[in-house]
């Protein structure tokens, strides 16, 4: 068997064991592009010698790792665990099962950060619950001049995200270990941003996530403790007129729209993902927002 018969056998596994990417099983062609992604990381062959090797011998190449690799895709596991990495914005973020995997639509809260802050201004902004570091890190190097700050009560999740921000090179932002408002370096903060858990317990969805960490998804019975906690203790960090900003699920901007009423937040607005759906609510602390605790 030659090593392109056998990447391709190994992608029929695949199809076969109905992986899929979360839209559901992969198509041909993407379990094709897993095999070749897995194989190339786990051999540190580049896409040229792959190809050039595809004629020969299967048995002539140290396949000992894809082997295992391939193993853990068919048993479910995300590729983004199996490789160790997923591409955010166009960087490549180290990932493990520590920290959820960064995804697609949590650029639209990255990118109300970065509208906000502009490109030739210098703000101080907090990350909560940064996880990889992808929203910190991001907002980081878009936004030089500015100091960024990034908790996660995890402190396997701060290893990877600190890891991230030294190969990405932000070097203008900096780690705490702290639980949302809780041990958070003090402010005030002209911006403050939160991918927080938002998936209610017992959501169906959680099978197909049960390989990241729970601690990151699920948020109570209907999703929104940890972003109640957000919104009301965010006037206690935010400067005069800083916004805050955070991702929630498709089917809770009303809810999330009335917390931000509640705690008197002004200029309330909500951004939608590529899907159409709404993704990020926004606001500004007013003079009269008053922190309710952590």
């Amino acid at each position: 068997m030659t090593l392109g018969e056998r990447l391709r056998a190994e992608a029929a596994r695949l199809r076969a064991a109905r992986v899929g990417d979360g839209a559901g099983p992969l198509s041909d062609s993407q379990a094709w592009q897993w095999i070749v992604r897995v194989f190339e990381a786990t051999t540190g062959m580049g896409a040229v010698e792959r190809t050039l090797s595809e004629a020969a011998p299967a048995a002539d190449v140290g396949l000992r790792q894809f082997d295992l690799a391939v193993a853990r895709l068919a048993a479910g596991e995300p590729l983004a665990y199996v490789v160790g990495e997923q591409f955010f914005m166009g960087r490549r973020f180290s990932v493990t099962p520590a920290v959820l995997i960064p995804r697609d639509d949590t650029a639209v809260l990255v990118g109300a950060a970065l509208d906000a802050v502009g490109a030739d201004r210098s703000a101080r902004i907090l990350d909560l619950g940064t996880g990889s570091g992808c929203v910190a890190i991001s907002i980081a190097l878009e936004r030089p001049r500015s100091d960024v700050v990034a908790i996660d009560s995890a402190a396997a999740a701060l290893d990877i995200a600190r890891d991230n921000a030294r190969w990405l090179g932000a070097t203008n932002v900096r780690f705490a270990c702290a639980h949302w408002f809780a041990g958070a370096p003090p402010g005030p903060f002209d911006l403050v941003v939160a991918n927080p858990p938002y998936i209610e317990t017992g959501d169906p969805h959680l099978a197909a996530l049960a390989h990241e960490p729970a601690s990151a998804l699920v948020s109570g019975r209907d999703g929104l403790d940890d972003l109640r906690r957000i919104v009301s203790g965010a006037g206690a960090v935010l400067a005069p007129d800083g916004l805050l900003l955070v991702e929630h699920g498709y089917r809770q901007r009303p809810a999330v729209v009335a917390l931000f009423e509640a705690a008197g937040f002004t200029g309330i607005a909500v951004l939608d993902d590529a899907g159409d759906n709404p993704r990020v609510v926004h606001g500004r602390r007013a003079d009269s927002v008053r922190s309710a605790g952590c």
